[in-house]
């Protein structure tokens, strides 16, 4: 059945359309459009905002359950339940570095659950285990190690289609692995990294688009060194996300990034858990502690995050000096560009997911406006 969702002010991804409608069908965007039907149901939104739902490319845990740990349906499930609360309708789960088994544990569950549920979960995000153990940040550094021909084929055999996100550190890997893994068709992410600047750029050359968690977990800019943040800096065609909690970097920090990067710069939460409810936690030689909102290891190194992508929303907007449509471009269609699923999801479109939040003006509420394709 036709619904129409009347008296909004939509922000499709590409603009901001006042007074719109938006047709709905079985879960699928069929139009947006000034005139209001008269023969179909319609949702008065009474002069809120709405936009698609978020997109969060990095996350490793739901309220309960940490994927890395239990690399299984239930933990996605809960992954997927708890990002819905917080208005984000598509997610990578993360599985940081970890043994060839328990990836193969994670990929299988992900492909599994895709198959019975056909929600918001897109795929796996593999951060590891193949990074610089002197960048490695809160990995365990049993897991850490040097890909192998024979694993990273593997990888890229079993993962097919599942893994859409691989964060890697460039550096250790020969020219024929980086190469065997650039034709696979995942998205690598430089992250947790020590090369140069030079290094970087050449890798920006080979075909790496994106960065894992900027500022984080790699090489600073410096006047002699611009290390792999200034040549994200530089390099026009790669993303850098960003963890937008006043933690994981200065805002101040951000702002400048954000001036530099434009549409490259886009959100993820990188949360350990959603919802902190969950303050102690420990997992082979992984752990973390809540204390002050801030997931930290024994080590006193950050261990994730603690905040929602509706959260790093509201602080882009707090804190970027920038407008509502444009905190919202952040988790929503320069996400999807990032990954290369711009046609697909990110945006209030025909033929897209009919997934979407609303919001007052100052995104100082955000709800999730949820259908029954979800």
């Amino acid at each position: 059945m036709k619904q129409a969702i009347v008296n909004a002010t939509v922000h499709t991804g590409d603009e901001m359309i006042t007074n719109s409608v938006v047709i709905i069908k079985n879960g699928i965007i069929l139009s947006v459009q000034k005139e209001v039907p008269h023969d179909i149901p319609t949702i008065d939104l009474k002069g809120k905002h709405i936009a698609a739902g978020f997109i969060d490319i990095q996350i490793n845990g739901g309220e309960r359950f940490y994927f890395s740990q239990s690399p299984n349906e239930e933990t996605i499930q809960d992954i997927n339940d708890s990002s819905l609360k917080h208005g984000t309708f598509h997610t990578l789960p993360c599985l940081i570095s970890s043994s060839n088994e328990t990836i193969h544990q994670g990929i299988e569950a992900i492909r599994n659950y895709i198959g019975k549920y056909k929600n918001g979960v897109l795929g796996m995000h593999l951060e590891g285990p193949f990074l610089n153990p002197l960048k490695r940040g809160a990995h365990s550094i049993n897991q850490v190690r040097k890909p192998s021909n024979t694993e990273l084929e593997e990888i890229i055999r079993y993962g097919k289609d599942v893994i859409k996100v691989i964060t890697i550190a460039p550096e250790c890997f020969t020219e024929d692995q980086l190469d065997m893994l650039l034709e696979s068709g995942i998205v690598i992410s430089a992250g947790h990294s020590n090369m140069t600047y030079d290094q970087a750029q050449y890798y920006f050359s080979k075909g790496i688009k994106l960065v894992t968690h900027l500022f984080n977990a790699m090489t600073q800019f410096s006047h002699r060194e611009p290390g792999l943040v200034g040549a994200s800096f530089e390099n026009e065609s790669v993303y850098t996300p960003i963890i937008l909690d006043g933690v994981h970097c200065n805002y101040a920090a951000a702002r400048l990034a954000y001036k530099l990067k434009k549409d490259k710069f886009f959100l993820i939460s990188d949360a350990t858990f959603l919802g902190r409810k969950v303050s102690n936690f420990k997992w082979d030689s992984f752990n973390a502690h809540l204390k002050n909102g801030v997931y930290t290891n024994d080590e006193g190194n950050l261990a994730g995050s603690s905040i929602s992508m509706k959260e790093a929303v509201q602080n882009a907007y707090k804190h970027l000096n920038i407008t509502a449509d444009e905190a919202i471009k952040m988790a929503t269609s320069r996400v999807a560009n990032a990954i290369n699923m711009k046609d697909k999801i990110g945006k209030i479109k025909p033929g897209f997911p009919a997934s979407f939040v609303q919001f007052n003006d100052d995104l100082s509420v955000i709800e999730t406006l949820k259908f029954n394709a979800y």
